[in-house]
């Protein structure tokens, strides 16, 4: 009985690890920014970075249930839980209160509410340093298996975005049309057409709105460029742009809410979301969600 006591919580671990990569796999697109908002690495490494630890976790979690390669997965699941404490720590020095995205955005966790999760968990460990695995001749090759299919699964659900065509339009912009908004009200007073501006054009209920907008708005951060120089302008109502603002962790930036909706649909060939940079008046760059580039961005902030 005490030899399958361990060996059952061995199981429970696995299983947990396992659900927390299925979860993060379903969130993917929060779990890359998240990823990337450390600025510890590009945004397109990011997009692997986050693949990697998913799929170290569904190894890991793989292996302790099967009770095979014990020391191996012991110690992997330990220094996995060790590294992510410590990422946490920082977090929690910078001031960070936001979502961890250990269990996706499914379990909203602050940096301290995955401290004390991760701690359990080594506790957890702990106890079943001593468990005994089971020595089948097949374990390296349920070693081998787990790699494989979780880097398959991992990349076939969600390909990120750097290596796969992107299936937002090239040019979702109306030039002409969106020039004429400029030059009209409510934007014709917000200096538009000079030096280097970014108008992202929102709706207020999109969630690929609200991501884009966060990435936009770490990118701004990391970059040093002039808050004053970004405008929102907004389909949605006063109360979806706060709600914009709130689930998007977004930068607070100047905003325009757009009264005549059809027009602005015209303006962006009713793609959302369509961020355009301009450097006096002059279209620039215009992206949406999934084709952002963070090199030319970099240049055109200037650094």
């Amino acid at each position: 009985m005490r030899t399958k006591v361990p060996i059952a919580l061995k199981v429970i671990l696995g299983l947990v690890f396992i659900v927390s990569a299925i979860l993060k796999v379903v969130d993917m697109n929060q779990f890359e920014i998240y990823v990337y908002s450390y600025h510890f690495f590009s945004l397109n490494f990011s997009f692997l970075v986050a693949r990697a630890a998913i799929i170290a976790e569904f190894v890991l979690g793989i292996m302790l249930v099967s009770n095979c390669l014990h020391k191996l997965t012991w110690w992997g699941s330990v220094a996995m839980l060790t590294g992510y404490t410590l990422l946490l720590i920082y977090a929690l020095v910078e001031g960070r209160t936001d979502n961890c995205h250990c269990f996706g955005d499914f379990v909203q966790l602050d940096p301290m509410q995955s401290i004390l999760k991760n701690v359990a968990l080594l506790l957890l460990f702990l106890l079943v340093y001593n468990a005994k695995e089971w020595k089948t001749p097949f374990r390296w090759i349920v070693f081998c298996l787990a790699v494989m299919a979780s880097t398959i699964a991992v990349f076939v659900v969600s390909p990120p975005d750097n290596f796969t065509p992107s299936y937002e339009p090239e040019h979702s912009l109306q030039t002409e049309l969106f020039e004429a908004l400029v030059d009209d009200a409510p934007l014709d007073t917000l200096d538009l057409r000079k030096g280097k501006q970014v108008v992202g054009i929102f709706s207020s209920g999109c969630d690929y709105c609200k991501m884009a907008a966060r990435k936009l708005s770490l990118m701004q951060q990391f970059y040093g460029f002039p808050p004053e120089n970004i405008t929102y302008v907004f389909m949605g109502s006063a109360e979806g742009v706060e709600r914009f603002y709130e689930q998007s962790e977004s930068v607070r930036y100047r905003h325009v809410l757009y009264p005549d909706v059809v027009r602005l649909l015209k303006a962006i060939n009713g793609n959302f979301p369509v961020i355009v940079f301009m450097d006096d008046g002059a279209v620039v760059h215009e992206y949406g969600f999934r084709n952002m580039r963070e090199d030319e961005i970099k240049a055109f902030f200037g650094q």
